[in-house]
């Protein structure tokens, strides 16, 4: 686990065959002040999170970083490639805009933790492109591939 840094960006690393990847950048939201998203459902996401081979940015409340307008939302902003377990996407996407943040209308993806179970989250952000993630390539996560 990581912590959301302002000059984080999504690696890229030569897999066996010599092919280039793109890590995926996960972000796993606590919602530590507002605590609108089940306690349950939260710590099963960070604990599965936790034990998978995936690496993901954990952030106490991103309601708090956007009030703050942290730097570290538009490197994650400007990156696109991500996928956020929070709350109701449109309440995020309006979280990073009120950071002056806007997240791309693509290559984002919001998990709901308030209206989907764990399963269901921990699925989501474990699978790209319809295979699983969590069995990294050469350490790492693939999000895609680039010739």
């Amino acid at each position: 686990m990581r912590t959301l840094q302002e000059d984080d960006g999504v690696e890229t690393v030569p897999n066996w065959s010599g092919i280039e990847v793109k890590t995926a950048r996960i972000v796993y939201c606590h919602c530590a002040f507002a605590q609108v998203v089940p306690a349950e459902v939260k710590q099963e996401v960070l604990r599965r999170l936790g034990e998978s081979n995936v690496a993901f940015d954990a952030v106490a409340d991103l309601c708090e970083m956007s009030a703050r307008r942290d730097p570290g939302l538009k490197a994650l902003a400007a990156e696109g490639g991500v996928k956020i377990a929070a709350c109701f996407p449109r309440a995020v996407r309006g979280l990073f805009i009120a950071a002056d943040a806007p997240l791309p209308a693509d290559g984002v993806e919001i998990l709901n933790m308030r209206t989907d179970s764990a399963d269901q989250v921990v699925a989501a952000l474990l699978t790209v492109g319809g295979r699983s993630i969590d069995t990294p390539l050469n350490g790492q996560p693939v999000l895609e591939v680039q010739k």
